[in-house]
């Protein structure tokens, strides 16, 4: 069931990107009086798995899910007709229309993709608000078990201030991304600040090993259920504990490292439970470990227990704007820096370069609107940014070319376009191979 999930939410955000982007095309292409003749969900390589005529445009679904396509009359594409564009040009194709008009029909698609990231992120700021932990409620700092961070200098109880600069004063699910990204990150730890400069080949080395948060809200060591066969009877699901051997314990990594100095001894455990604090005799196993499943907790337990001030901003509608909008152009420049690094050898990040796979594992197994408008709104990003790549075979090579024939007065050559089209298509493919690739490689190797 959980894969069924995880495949509706792959397969309804991706038509949905899919189809307004070529929306984004069909439309000013129309409004234009220019003909198309295909509209197309996925790629209907050979035969197509519905399909309807309505006037002069084909409505379908392919059946191979790498895209969509709408094929406009009279332009060199993937579907490379050369028959077509050996006849005369006739007024209804594209290549009849000026060159303004054709740069608005190629620029349609990423342009739909923007507006619809920075749309989402203006209906969740109205819908969900944003829920958070303020740093200067951080009072015992994140914890960091992260071995790539802990190799960079950072140590559980820091705290982030700033990184690359910008200052830091809220515990969210963006921090992770930004310090990915980072070039200088500014924490405090035991009153003091300091300035950690991140390794230049981070990212590579996150890859190498299993993937796990970089930085965590620290959480209190509560029983989840006594796995079977345990000897700790004692304990019971929701108790908190407290103490340890005499030793605070107030958080899951402080109890670890107690265990781990206990191992196989029988020692005394202050618990909290029903609101009354007590203590309990514990067998630690040879592991270091309790038979204890641990449960998590969400931001509101947490605030229960009285670990964490959870503060949670509500935006009317016109309040929505601005911080939408905010938010979609921190993700665009984010995600252009990720570019940045994928381009850098240095880096070695475009070993983490995904395809379908990779964008099929961001997605939960369960259901949640809230975390699947977020993914669509990222994809809708990384759509736009991707499909603006100066690649012949792409809309960011079309453009090149249009912008070079609004600015000299010269059309290139329906030859050179159709060569061009064949290299980019040519490159695409290998970075789709690549992609993919990488996915298959990670899949084998398990990392």
């Amino acid at each position: 069931m959980d894969i069924v999930i995880k495949l509706a939410q792959f397969l309804l955000s991706l038509s949905l990107l899919i189809i307004l982007h070529e929306l984004g095309h069909f439309i000013p292409a129309k409004l234009f009086k220019t003909r198309v003749e295909k509209f197309y969900l996925f790629f209907d390589l050979k035969y197509s798995l519905l399909k309807k005529k309505i006037g002069e445009t084909e409505y379908g679904i392919g059946w191979l899910p790498l895209g969509g396509y709408v094929k406009i009359s009279g332009m060199i594409d993937e579907s490379m007709d050369k028959e077509q564009m050996a006849l005369p040009a006739q007024p209804w194709e594209f290549r009849s229309k000026p060159a303004w008009q054709r740069l608005i029909i190629m620029l349609g698609g990423v342009t739909v993709n923007f507006i619809l990231a920075f749309v989402i992120y203006i209906g969740m700021a109205f819908a969900y608000g944003d829920m958070f932990v303020a740093t200067a409620d951080l009072k015992d700092g994140l914890l960091i078990e992260n071995p790539v961070m802990q190799k960079a200098g950072f140590k559980t109880g820091d705290k982030i201030l700033a990184i690359d600069g910008e200052k830091v004063t809220k515990f969210d699910n963006q921090i992770n991304a930004n310090i990915v990204m980072a070039k200088h990150v500014l924490i405090e730890r035991n009153g003091d600040s300091q300035t950690i400069t991140m390794p230049i080949q981070f990212v590579d080395e996150l890859s190498k090993q299993a993937k796990s948060p970089l930085v965590s809200l620290r959480m209190p060591f509560v029983v989840g259920a006594v796995v079977e066969g345990s000897k700790n009877t004692a304990l019971q699901p929701k108790d908190v504990i407290l103490r340890l051997n005499e030793e605070p314990a107030k958080y899951f990594d402080q109890a670890k490292a107690i265990l781990e100095k206990n191992k196989g001894k029988l020692i005394v455990a202050g618990i909290l439970r029903n609101d009354k604090e007590m203590q309990v005799p514990v067998q630690v196993d040879a592991d270091g470990k309790l038979g204890i499943q641990p449960a998590a907790l969400d931001l509101q337990s947490l605030e229960k227990l009285g670990y964490y001030k959870v503060s949670k901003q509500e935006y009317g509608f016109v309040e929505s704007f601005p911080v939408g909008i905010q938010k979609g152009a921190d993700q665009l420049v984010g995600y252009g820096k990720q570019l940045k690094m994928i381009f850098n050898p240095e880096t070695k990040a475009y070993k983490q370069v995904g395809g379908f796979a990779a964008i099929f594992n961001i997605f939960p197994n369960t259901w949640s609107w809230e975390v699947f408008w977020n993914i669509t709104a990222l994809l809708s990003i990384m759509l736009g940014v991707m499909n603006l790549l100066p690649i012949p075979a792409l809309d960011g090579g079309h453009v090149i070319f249009l912008l070079y024939e609004i600015i000299s007065g010269k059309k290139p050559s329906d030859k050179f376009l159709e060569n061009a089209q064949m290299v980019g298509f040519v490159l695409l493919i290998s970075l789709l191979l690549f992609a993919n690739g990488n996915d298959i490689y990670k899949a084998i190797v398990g990392k």
